[in-house]
């Protein structure tokens, strides 16, 4: 295999184990990749890093792109000097600020339509009031690129520019500028985004100039011929993989409808040679569905921003740690975990007394300990894969 690209050793199913060359390194997959949006994972030092079996890591380009500056971009050592992180990088496009500070800013929604979400959420397409509208909408978008207020500035952001600012960042695998939509988005609007997402792709590809891979992003929301269109069109282009994105339904086993369905209307269609990415999902039930129908890696925030706020994951579920039934309780963050916190012997009410205290000690430690817990998993799935047991692991692991 060269330098840079995708094997897949085996499969369990469509489960894939596969390995994932970059010029920093081999990610194994399944792999989560864990998000350090601003060229730092929040609360770990570089060193925390490698202890939390960590392989991948993606940045935020947009917020990067603000913080520098154009002069502080030109003078960039780059994203692994940055970190001080040997290993492969992420950088997304920037796109999905185009949801988050428009759309889903105005109304207070998410890209996953949440399990308790009311009817009117439910029904795609159905009008929304204005008084239902939560803050301002920051974002302009047009099919040239989109405008960002900020500050009571503008700034303009498109495919050109996204492909320019990746390559000064630096990282090994970046990402087509596109134009995410809402669950809320009709099927007219979320055709539109889809189409500029399309003309968006071609155009970061003409853009890109370095030898970085570079993956295009299916979209196409909640509506099958969408989603189908948009994943016939993105495998057509030369990408080296391919990344799923924008509006989903509820979650893996909300009983509201499966509607990460569009992974089944859309994994078929994208070639078997190439990485497939979810984007912005995570959770421990999506993780096992996804790579069932075969996504090889994830990224999401859930590690990291629980973690800062006192929420902790184990085998048997997720706590919180600052609750007060924890604060004479000593027993283990969990059992038989791995992690150097808990192999520290920091316990429960250890944590509990930290972040009471406002410690920063407590964001470090239930940031390594979350981190490793979702790295541990993923290697559990891939040994799993290996081992032709992949649905019996699911099905036990969940049971629980």
């Amino acid at each position: 295999m060269d330098l840079m690209g995708f094997e897949i050793i085996t499969k369990d199913g469509e489960a894939r184990l596969g390995r994932l060359s970059t010029p920093h390194g081999v990610v194994e997959t399944p792999s989560y990749v864990v998000v350090g949006t601003d060229a730092h994972v929040r609360c770990l030092e570089p060193a925390d890093i490698p202890e939390t079996k960590t392989q991948m890591i993606i940045s935020n380009t947009y917020h990067l792109w603000r913080d520098l500056g154009e002069e502080g971009l030109a003078t960039y050592p780059g994203l692994h000097a940055e970190m001080g992180w040997e290993g492969p990088i992420m950088t997304d496009s920037g796109g999905f600020q185009v949801f988050s500070m428009g759309y889903g800013r105005e109304f207070g929604v998410g890209k996953v339509i949440p399990r308790e979400a009311p009817k009117s959420m439910l029904s795609v397409g159905s009008p929304i009031e204005a008084s239902e509208r939560s803050r301002e909408n920051l974002v302009r978008v047009t099919d040239s690129g989109v405008y960002f207020m900020e500050g009571g500035e503008e700034f303009y952001l498109d495919p050109e520019l996204s492909m320019r600012i990746q390559e000064q960042l630096g990282a090994d695998i970046i990402f087509a500028f596109d134009e995410p939509s809402s669950p809320l988005h009709d099927y007219a609007y979320t055709k539109k985004a889809m189409e500029r997402t399309h003309a968006w792709a071609l155009r970061s590809l003409e853009a890109k100039t370095s030898s970085q891979l570079i993956y295009g992003i299916v979209q196409g929301g909640l509506f099958e011929d969408l989603r189908l269109e948009s994943a016939r069109f993105i495998n057509a282009l030369p990408f080296d993989g391919f990344a799923i994105g924008g509006a989903f339904g509820s979650s893996f086993g909300s009983g509201k409808g499966d509607t990460f369905e569009a992974l089944r209307w859309v994994t078929p269609l994208l070639p078997e040679g190439k990485p497939r990415h979810l984007l912005g999902i995570g959770k421990i039930e999506d993780l096992f569905a996804a790579v069932q129908l075969g996504i090889d890696t994830f990224d999401c925030v859930i590690p990291t921003r629980e973690a800062r706020h006192g929420s902790l994951w184990t085998a048997k579920g997720r706590f919180d740690v600052v609750r007060g039934r924890h604060q004479n309780d000593n027993s283990p963050l969990a059992e038989e975990c791995g992690c150097s916190a808990c192999a520290e012997g920091v316990r429960k009410a250890d944590l509990y007394a930290l972040f009471k205290a406002k410690d920063p000690q407590a964001g470090r430690f239930a940031t390594i300990h979350n981190v490793y817990f979702f790295n541990d998993l993923m290697e559990q799935i891939r040994n799993a894969i290996r081992e032709g047991r992949f649905l019996n692991f699911k099905n036990s692991y969940l049971s629980k």
